[in-house]
């Protein structure tokens, strides 16, 4: 059966460093990784406990470019320049790494411009319980708040193109989130086989609805 796989890249980076903290900045090993729970989606038993591979179309990975403005903190008012920080280099190796694997097309959306600082949300917490005072922040304790955009709407194209293409037979989208419904319903009709990988993360009950098979091929975190 000819599989396409999509990666919701932003969720796929927070479950990866939830699984391995010790390599949260490692853009090397979650490339690697990326392209290996995907293709474990390939390998699956028949009836006859016999395993065969399924073919891949291509492996699809939706992200943004990383933060890249110059910034005033607003507790020391010292500026911060988000080019040089981890997270992009980060995300440029991760992207770069992608950009060299067999069978990987990277889907960039983009940063929308209105970039502003907000709490961390356990500062958040601890505001509102009185814990903590204006007085009392610190430089760590804000974070830059900014929305991705175009992600979801490349996602939802590319379901959608592929399912009247007839491209592939089944899509494997890997991600958390419940906005690709409506793209799921469609390709369904359409008689694609959709199966869902949460990373082992749990779904809305109501979710099984909307598409074919649950399975996430990463290790249990609790194994």
């Amino acid at each position: 059966m000819k599989t396409v796989i999509l990666i919701d890249g932003a969720f796929f980076i927070k479950r990866f460093r939830k699984f391995n903290p010790l390599h949260a900045t490692d853009a090397k090993r979650a490339a690697q990784l990326a392209c290996r729970f995907a293709l474990l989606h390939l390998r699956e038993k028949s009836r006859n406990n016999s395993k065969h591979d399924n073919e891949l179309y291509r492996i699809f990975f939706y992200d943004c470019p990383p933060l890249e403005k110059k910034m005033h903190n607003p507790i020391d008012k010292k500026c911060v320049d988000f080019s040089k920080s981890d997270e992009a280099l980060f995300r440029h190796e991760l992207h770069n790494e992608l950009r060299k694997k067999r069978k990987v097309a990277l889907r960039l959306g983009r940063i929308a411009p209105d970039v502003a600082w907000g709490f961390k949300p356990a500062i958040t917490e601890k505001l509102l319980k009185g814990q903590l005072t204006i007085a009392e922040l610190t430089p760590d304790d804000v974070v830059p708040n900014f929305r991705q955009k175009g992600v979801d709407m490349r996602i939802g194209l590319d379901i959608t193109s592929i399912a009247l293409k007839k491209q592939a037979e089944r899509i494997v989208l890997i991600s958390g989130d419940s906005d690709f419904v409506p793209a799921a319903k469609f390709a369904r009709r359409e008689g694609i086989d959709f199966i869902l990988d949460p990373m082992w993360q749990s779904i809305p009950s109501d979710l099984f609805e909307h598409i074919d098979g649950l399975r996430s091929t990463c290790p249990h975190p609790k194994k």
